[in-house]
């Protein structure tokens, strides 16, 4: 229960890894020389999947999936902003409405994902799938680097403008209020006894992200 070596296997969705290991895996493997943390993207099906099978320990993931044979906390919120060509009409405008949004232009992750589909939802872009277009193996940084060479507008969550060049950040929009916003969630079974470790990581985490993500703003809303 209190040990804080051997082996803990993390799964982290591909929408969180790039932005959030960064900012405190290097740390974490410094401070703890001991633990062997072995990390994999994953999407949240083949998480809740891993957990119920034993192939993991732990989860990050960016939804309660409220399963009873789960465990589930919250560690911070992040906001999603629209990542703007320069060439789009929505670039001139400070903020994004759901309504300023048709999906000819967008660039989305495939269906499964729950970054898009927490947006789909929030945005009411059911007809989405008819228009978008042709792009099925794209990951967010593809997309983002389509919106700079100047072709139509992708959605980033907020940990990834801190790692933009200021340049980049000029294409940055946020959503009019309430803006969409997702919980960042750890996730274990019920049975999973290594509390000394699970508490390292939490301490770990919310350190490494601003203390306004720690709390659910008013201006904010849940997807």
């Amino acid at each position: 229960k209190r040990s804080l070596s051997g082996t803990f296997r993390l799964a982290v969705l591909p929408t969180i890894a790039p932005y959030l290991l960064p900012r405190f895996f290097p740390q974490l493997m410094e401070k703890y020389p001991e633990l062997d943390v072995r990390v994999t993207e994953m999407k949240t099906k083949d998480i809740r999947q891993a957990l119920r099978d034993g192939e993991i320990d732990a989860a990050i993931l960016a939804s309660l999936l409220e399963d009873a044979a789960l465990s589930e906390e919250i560690l911070f919120y992040e906001q999603f902003y629209g990542y703007v060509s320069r060439k789009e009409p929505l670039f001139k405008h400070d903020v994004i409405r759901t309504s300023d949004i048709t999906g000819e232009r967008l660039w989305l992750l495939d269906e499964g994902h729950c970054f898009r589909d927490q947006l789909v939802r929030f945005c009411q872009m059911e007809a989405v799938k008819l228009h978008q277009m042709a792009y099925h193996l794209g990951s967010m940084e593809t997309f983002m680097r389509m919106v700079e060479g100047g072709k139509g507008i992708t959605f980033v969550p907020e940990l990834a403008v801190s790692q933009l060049s200021n340049e980049q950040k000029e294409l940055v929009r946020p959503f009019a209020i309430p803006r969409p916003t997702r919980p960042i969630v750890l996730t274990t079974n019920k049975d999973f006894i290594r509390g000394s470790l699970l508490s390292v990581l939490k301490d770990e985490i919310r350190a490494a992200v601003p203390k306004e993500m720690l709390s659910l703003q008013a201006v904010q809303c849940l997807v």
